[in-house]
């Protein structure tokens, strides 16, 4: 990683960082310059109540890692898709908690070469995460499976995970925008919803019927296609229910053509 950040600044190319590629959309004429793929990696014990792992290392290899040992804390996050470096980026949720909940520090790679430590998660928009300590406790290792498989089968059951996406398209509102009509959730998915949008295309991407948050693509579908359902789809919750919907999805590339 190091070496390959230092090479390309000597060039002045730029570069992108990707950890597993979930909850990317990356525009149809690639992305100029290095991308570096982060891959592999491990965990490892640093002292009791923290375990630090690579920014590789997928999260899921993790969570299995941490349940074999009988470590808590990691478990409700089982099935989420990417890296370790990923979910530490885009602060992965599930269930209204965020892993930054579990996190003690990270170590991150600077523009000038240095590595830090820096408590908590990062505050720079694009951090290079190196690793990440992650807060446990101590569990049964048939206990803490039961939690993850129960997150598995609930994602199953409300997710297309069949079908090909990038993850949720947009992030819940803000709870201090514009309160909403009684009785709708303040989340993307219900909002979306409840505008009617499940099932409706732009070339081969449509909003899923399982879960109106995701944009599954078929044969044939563009990262054009995506991006153009989403400001449709944003733009007509906006005119419902006055709240502005911000992509989580990260776009990747040159989508001004």
């Amino acid at each position: 990683m190091r070496a390959a950040l230092e090479a390309a600044t000597a060039v002045e190319l730029p570069v992108t960082l990707l950890g597993g590629g979930s909850n990317v959309l990356v525009a149809d004429r690639g992305v100029p310059g290095l991308v570096v793929r982060t891959r592999g990696g491990r965990a490892r014990p640093i002292r009791p109540g923290i375990v630090r792992a690579e920014a590789g290392m997928t999260l899921n290899g993790l969570i299995r890692w941490t349940i074999h040992r009988g470590l808590s804390g990691l478990e409700a996050w089982a099935g989420t898709p990417g890296t370790v470096g990923g979910a530490i980026r885009g602060n992965a949720h599930f269930g209204g908690r965020e892993i930054g909940e579990q996190v003690e520090a990270v170590r991150i790679f600077e523009d000038g070469g240095k590595v830090t430590t820096v408590p908590g998660l990062p505050r720079s928009s694009r951090p290079v995460v190196l690793s990440a300590d992650f807060r446990v406790g101590q569990g049964a290792p048939e206990a803490l499976r039961r939690r993850a498989r129960r997150s598995l089968a609930f994602r199953k059951r409300t997710q297309p995970l069949a079908r090909p996406s990038a993850g949720c398209a947009f992030r819940n509102p803000d709870p201090a925008a514009p309160p909403l009509p009684a009785g709708v959730p303040r989340a993307a998915g219900a909002l979306l919803d409840r505008a009617g949008l499940k099932g409706r295309s732009v070339g081969g991407a449509r909003v899923s019927g399982v879960h109106a948050n995701f944009f599954v693509t078929g044969a044939g579908a563009t990262a054009a296609d995506v991006r153009r359902l989403m400001e449709m789809c944003r733009e007509i919750v906006r005119n419902r229910f006055g709240v502005r919907l911000e992509p989580e999805i990260v776009f990747l590339g040159d989508f001004a053509r």
